[in-house]
């Protein structure tokens, strides 16, 4: 998630208030940042209103935003882990993240749909119960494609640190999963 020259033009021009760039870092960005929402709440609208969430605080606070060695979309993603922290808190006595509905794919039969169904939320289960810090870094590197060099910037931890994190993580999910983790 490095940003390329014409990102930072456009980061540059959004700081000072051109809406039009900051809706070319909208459109680079929104997939990404929906992806991320909608696996950690399971719903795709709220993923979809959490998403205008995050790109409205982005827009009220890119006068005051600074790069200080983070890429924009890491930014972006901390707003995000922010406003789901408040959506979790809001919303205690639920979590939504386990009634994932997988897309129908018209060239898959019912039964493999079925099955990537249960694999997918056996996973999700899984990850619910790994450290708070296991399960960020897991869906930052696996479900949303960020670089080692960004998750440890969005933790305010060493590379080193964030692999060491994701290893753990990825033994404890074998031995949460036990034999169902080969299927997966």
């Amino acid at each position: 998630m490095t940003q390329d020259p014409q990102e930072l033009a456009q980061v540059e021009k959004a700081i000072t208030g051109d809406a039009e760039s900051f809706g070319q870092l909208y459109d680079r960005y929104i997939d990404r940042i929906y992806r991320h929402l909608y696996y950690r709440v399971g719903n795709p609208a709220e993923a979809e209103d959490l998403a205008a969430q995050v790109f409205l605080k982005a827009w009220n606070a890119m006068g005051r935003y600074k790069p200080m060695g983070r890429p924009f979309g890491v930014w972006l993603l901390s707003i995000a882990h922010n406003l789901l922290v408040d959506h979790y808190r809001a919303k205690r006595d639920s979590t939504s993240i386990d009634d994932v509905i997988i897309p129908a794919d018209d060239s898959a039969d019912p039964v493999t749909l079925a099955e990537k169904s249960f694999a997918s939320a056996a996973l999700r289960q899984g990850i619910k119960k790994l450290k708070r810090d296991q399960q960020v870094v897991v869906v930052m590197r696996y479900i949303d494609g960020v670089d080692y060099s960004d998750i440890a910037a969005f933790l305010n931890k060493s590379e080193g640190a964030v692999r060491v994190i994701l290893h753990r993580a990825l033994l404890s999910l074998r031995g949460i999963m036990g034999p169902e983790a080969g299927r997966l």
